[in-house]
């Protein structure tokens, strides 16, 4: 990506120094003197209060308060606007200290009505000590309009909506009633609380008050039914207005973007305009901001250009909606290029705009990029923006730069909970759980204590890092210890980790008692443990699972049936996959993909190739993981030039970059037709580097067409990637001695002869009855061992008559004359003699690829025996029927 170079912004690079509010009270005053004058005559209480407001406009508050206390000290009193313009002072000068010393002496005014007493409370209120101004108003005994009207407005400033409902009830039981001024303020009241029943009655109010004629009020009651969702009631009663101004006409825009109905939200707009409204830079960007929302985003840039063609200059929200719109649905880059353009353009940005921009930065881990915008940050003076140096925290540490991210965690000074949990996460995922530790320690001390993510993030931390004790300590002391109630994320971290960790019983175990505690998995959970169970023999549990989802309305939830059509697809059930996609009534790219890749896994090539044919039908476009399989498809069908055309496509038709998993697909296209000539010619003119995926993609197609040489080239090259793989090893003594190349071998054996006695031999599991047996190659020690060898004797005189196998034999697994009957074999065995009758359908799970002899045997069973067997090894699903495979042969 290009650097962002940005422009000079015109602002100072010398320091900013923010002056102390005792700073400001000085500018106000001077000290008083030793020449003030004192007042003794009757006459002199005139002269007093002249004095005072003389100060009072002066800004000399401190010297104020002076001649308060000497007056208190004579015994003397002050008028009642006197003292009210005292407090009028304080609320100017933002001076709750004053304030409160002002307070003080109340007790000097000769009358103290309920004006006094209001304009205490508006004094608290305006000045940030919204308590104090509740305790002043509970103590006013009879309240007029302007003590109600004070309260209210303390409230809408605290965003207290709920609060100013409440008063607003309270202040009609005491027969006073809203004026122009103050219905405005309950109306939105209701709209941000979402109360439409006391909206409902507000309006009534309104009307029988006859303040319908009031825009502002009007205009107020349109908001409380778009707020709260109400768009018909909306409708009727925006139809119904006279006259309707640009603010009304925002307000139904906003409400039908608000519930995603942005066509009839752009009508409007349109109507708008039709009716010699004027459309000002606000109605643009509450589309835009729709259009953003809804994923739309160049919906939203085709609105901001043509807003600028009728010579209306986007501002600051403008852009940040687009930046911020670009950046939440992955398209960071053009959010990035924004943010430049949005800087040449002279438009200074906001904390919300520099944030977005961060965000973006670290999605796509783009450290130098930041660290330009953490300059800006500086320069413009946000970096004491909690919201900038949160972003900023999130960015260094998931670009692995955790000392810049703490020196930015440091430099905040009042940090929020996700200052901390931000840093903590960061050190925890970068391994580094000692230091997350001595941090949440201190957050315990500190004035932010630990949230349930916090503990979550700590617990998620240390069982993702191999330290479940650890984690499972902090699981077990959040509520006893750190007074945290654990909630669904809480269990489904532990799931999480020990799926990561390979702990399946233990997932499915913490999956299982998070119900019997009373909490209901979420679509999260449900992830989590599907992903503990993608592998052939879990097809039970993962109906158990299914039956879960179902019990407990889960079927709704995109991500979850994507997931369980993936996941019955590779546990062997691919009609299972068919009929929870055709029964969905939503559906996106990841749930086409997902059945597209199982019937592929299945060897349905013709399937594969008709859900393709349908995508643009439900105006979706394929993404990477579609064309992968897609030309796999081509290729289990022979279909090279098909195949072909589709891998141009990517680049040309749809400008994605081609990844190694297509290049490794199109070798295996080559392969598969023995094309082998131009599958070289396709890896030298590759434009990145051959991964290890394509050289085995290579080496499958030479062993299967008997071409030593191209065999050798290929496991040279996995070699050269990963030296210590004994698998490569073993298949390279192979090759070698079938070359003649006795020599080499002996080289390569006595290299790698200390990891290949340390190799574990092959392993299969198979699930009989809800137990799951395991298998290892040559072992006797098994169950009914003695029987499955019998049993076997008979087999390989009768598979040898049906073999149908070509090409040369290299092998993962030493030969069973060598190290003993295959593990795949025995677990064969004991499905078909540990059963009464022979079963329709047996699942094993192999580690590592089954050799030809096995793949024959497989064959042969599946013919006499009329059952399905589903093998599933480390390169391939293999559904055996008839004496045939559905990998053709080809593995």
């Amino acid at each position: 990506m290009e650097n962002l170079m940005m422009p000079c912004m015109s602002v100072s690079n010398c320091p900013v120094t923010v002056p102390q509010k005792h700073d400001i009270l000085s500018e106000f005053s001077s000290k008083p003197n030793k020449s003030t004058l004192s007042f003794t005559g009757k006459n002199d209480l005139r002269f007093t209060n002249a004095h005072l407001n003389y100060l009072c406009r002066s800004g000399r508050l401190i010297e104020a308060i002076t001649v308060l206390d000497s007056i208190a000290q004579r015994g003397s009193k002050v008028r009642r606007n006197t003292y009210i313009n005292l407090l009028q002072s304080c609320i100017d000068a933002n001076s709750i200290t004053l304030g409160r010393k002002v307070h003080q002496y109340i007790n000097l005014v000769k009358e103290i009505d309920v004006f006094v007493k209001t304009k205490l409370v508006c004094m608290y209120a305006k000045c940030g000590s919204f308590n104090d101004a509740r305790k002043e108003f509970d103590e006013i005994r009879e309240r007029n309009l302007y003590t109600w009207s004070a309260m209210i407005g303390a409230c809408s400033r605290e965003q207290r909506w709920t609060e100013v409902v409440e008063l607003f009830f309270l202040m009609t039981k005491d027969g006073v009633f809203p004026d122009d001024f103050l219905f405005p303020k309950i109306l939105q009241a209701c709209g941000n609380c979402g109360d439409f029943e006391a909206g409902k009655l507000m309006h009534s109010l309104v009307i029988k008050l006859g303040k319908s004629s009031d825009t502002r009020v009007r205009n107020s009651v349109l908001a409380v039914y778009v707020k709260c969702g109400k768009l018909s009631c909306a409708r009727r009663f925006f139809k119904s207005m006279d006259e309707r101004d640009s603010v009304a006409w925002n307000s139904m825009i906003s409400g039908y973007c608000q519930i995603g109905e942005n066509e009839e939200a752009h009508r409007l707009f349109d109507e708008m305009c039709k009716e010699g409204i004027e459309q000002g830079v606000v109605t643009w960007n509450i589309l835009i901001r729709s259009y953003n929302q809804l994923g739309q985003c160049d919906v939203a840039m085709e609105m901001m250009k043509k807003m600028e063609c009728l010579g209306i200059t986007p501002d600051v929200f403008t852009w940040t909606c687009m930046i911020s719109g670009f950046a939440q649905n992955g398209r960071t880059s053009k959010a990035l290029n924004l943010f430049k353009e949005m800087s040449f353009a002279g438009v200074k940005p906001t904390g919300i705009t520099i944030t977005s921009a961060i965000s973006a930065c670290t999605d796509l881990k783009a450290l130098e990029i930041g660290m330009e915008i953490h300059s800006l940050a500086v320069r413009m003076g946000f970096i004491d923006d909690v919201l900038v140096g949160n972003s900023l925290i999130d960015m260094y540490s998931k670009c692995e730069e955790l000392e810049a991210a703490k020196r930015v965690f440091d430099m905040i000074k009042e940090k929020d909970v996700y200052s901390w949990n931000s840093m903590i996460t960061g050190y925890c995922q970068a391994g580094y759980c000692g230091q997350a530790y001595e941090l949440f320690i201190k957050m315990q001390a500190s004035d932010v204590p630990p949230n349930v993510i916090t503990w979550n993030a700590m617990i998620s931390g240390y069982i993702q890092n191999g330290n479940e004790d650890e984690a499972m300590d902090l699981f077990q002391r959040m509520e006893k210890d750190g007074k945290v109630k654990r909630n669904t994320a809480s269990w489904n971290s532990l799931i999480a980790g020990y799926q990561q960790l390979g702990q399946k019983n233990n997932a499915l175990g913490v999956f299982q008692k998070m119900q019997s505690f009373g909490f209901s998995p979420n679509y999260v959970t449900i992830l989590g443990v599907l992903r503990a169970f993608v592998y052939l023999v879990a097809a039970n549990k993962v109906k158990e699972i299914h039956g879960f989802v179902l019990r407990r309305n889960l079927e709704s939830s995109l991500p979850v049936m994507n997931s369980l059509i993936d996941t019955y697809a590779k546990t062997g059930n691919i009609v299972y996959s068919r009929t929870i996609f055709d029964g969905m009534p939503s559906t996106d790219i990841i749930t086409w993909n997902s059945l597209i890749a199982g019937y592929v896994l299945h060897g349905c090539w013709h399937a594969a190739l008709d859900l393709f044919s349908q995508i643009s039908n439900c105006g979706l476009k394929p993404n990477r993981g579609t064309f992968f399989s897609i030309i796999l498809a081509h290729s289990l069908a022979g279909m090279v030039d098909e195949g072909k055309k589709v891998f141009s496509s990517i680049t040309e038709g749809y400008q994605i970059i081609p990844m190694t998993e297509h290049y490794s697909a199109m070798i295996d296209l080559y392969g598969r037709s023995g094309n082998l000539g131009e599958a070289m010619k396709f890896i030298e003119d590759m434009p990145i580097k051959p991964d290890s995926s394509v050289w085995e993609a290579l080496l499958t197609a030479s062993r299967i067409h008997g071409n030593l040489g191209l065999a050798v080239h290929a496991i040279e090259n996995l070699l050269n990637l990963d030296p210590g793989n004994v698998l490569s090893q073993r298949l390279i003594v192979q090759t070698y001695a079938i070359c003649g190349k006795a020599q080499d071998a002996l080289k390569v054996r006595k290299l790698g002869k200390e990891i290949m006695m340390r190799k574990a031999l092959g392993q299969s599991w198979i699930e009989v009855k809800n137990i799951l047996y395991t298998f290892a190659t040559g072992d006797r020690s098994g169950p009914c061992s003695d029987l499955l060898y019998s049993w076997l004797q008979h087999i390989p005189e009768n598979v040898k008559a049906h073999s149908t196998h070509c090409g040369f034999r290299i092998e993962e697994e030493e030969k069973e004359e060598i190290s003993g009957v295959h593990s795949e074999k025995l677990a064969l065995a004991f499905a078909l003699i540990g059963s009464s009758q022979v079963p329709h359908t047996i699942r094993i799970l192999k580690n590592i690829r089954m050799c030809g002899d096995c793949h024959e045997t497989a064959k042969y069973v599946s013919m006499m025996h009329h059952c399905e067997i589903y093998l599933s090894d480390s390169k391939c699903l293999h559904h055996f029927r008839n004496g045939k495979c559905s990998c053709g042969d080809y593995w």
